[in-house]
């Protein structure tokens, strides 16, 4: 007997997640203490989402030349980027984070400024290297990673039989990819691509251990000062959700499109 497909369940989930949304929409609208902590996190939301939005289209570029790298027919090129990904991927968001803030970031500074010397450039100091930037450069640096191993099955997925026919047509390398493989390797990237955006909007989270003004370092301070931990952290959480889920909903339609078309 042919079990029901997953994708025809009534959403039942959702329609409990969208009452306890409005639930906490109502009160919201109807207190002032919600009110007043949302308006407050509403700032930290604009960073979160700058974070997310600048360090995935870098993770994203640089993912796709290490999946680039990873297909290369030179061997010292394919060594070095399986290095860099396995390494990356072994090591904890968390101390990613606090190795390039402290350890990366003073490099780059003391590289630059002896660069900088013999150029005759100024000095530059440490707190000119502001922590929103080494956190947006350590989130790109993790998610390159992962995103590098999407990109590479994306596009080893794509028929063999039709770059040789593009090699048949004389096609160059860099016309091969661009006409023939790259349209249809994205079609299966881009649902695993966004999961991994939604995953970066919930680490983004973890800026705030530098003391970056996101909706989590807010939502603490908030809390310290109010002594309303209960109502901030609900609003808090109330953010991200409304953040993930949505774009949960829209990757769903999106993977349900692509799905069609292939068909």
């Amino acid at each position: 007997m042919p079990s029901p497909q997953q994708d025809d369940d009534f959403p039942w989930w959702l329609l409990i997640a969208a009452s306890i949304g409005l639930f906490f929409l109502y009160r919201i609208l109807t207190d002032d203490l919600h009110a007043q902590i949302l308006g407050t996190l509403t700032k930290g939301a604009r960073v979160t989402i700058f974070v997310t939005l600048v360090g995935f289209a870098m993770a994203s570029v640089l993912g796709l030349l290490l999946a680039l790298g990873s297909m290369s027919k030179f061997l010292v090129v394919r060594q070095i980027t399986r290095f860099y990904v396995e390494i990356v991927r072994g090591i904890p968001m968390m101390v990613l984070l606090l190795y390039v803030a402290f350890v990366l970031a003073p490099a780059m500074v003391a590289l630059r400024n002896y660069l900088g010397d013999a150029l005759g450039l100024d000095p530059i100091r440490m707190r000119d290297f502001s922590l929103l930037w080494r956190a947006i450069i350590a989130l790109m640096i993790g998610y390159s990673a992962f995103i590098a191993e999407v990109f590479r099955a994306g596009l080893q997925a794509v028929d063999p039989g039709q770059i040789e026919a593009a090699n048949a047509l004389g096609l160059s390398r860099w016309q091969r990819f661009r006409f023939i493989v790259f349209p249809q390797a994205i079609r299966m990237i881009l649902p695993p691509l966004g999961n991994d955006f939604i995953a970066m909007i919930k680490d983004s989270s973890l800026v705030s251990v530098l003391g970056v003004l996101d909706v989590t370092q807010l939502g603490k301070v908030t809390a310290a000062g109010n002594f309303r931990y209960f109502e901030t952290y609900n609003v808090v959480a109330l953010v991200y959700l409304f953040m993930t889920v949505g774009l949960s909903l829209v990757l769903r339609r999106l993977e349900a499109h692509l799905r069609n078309k292939r068909g």
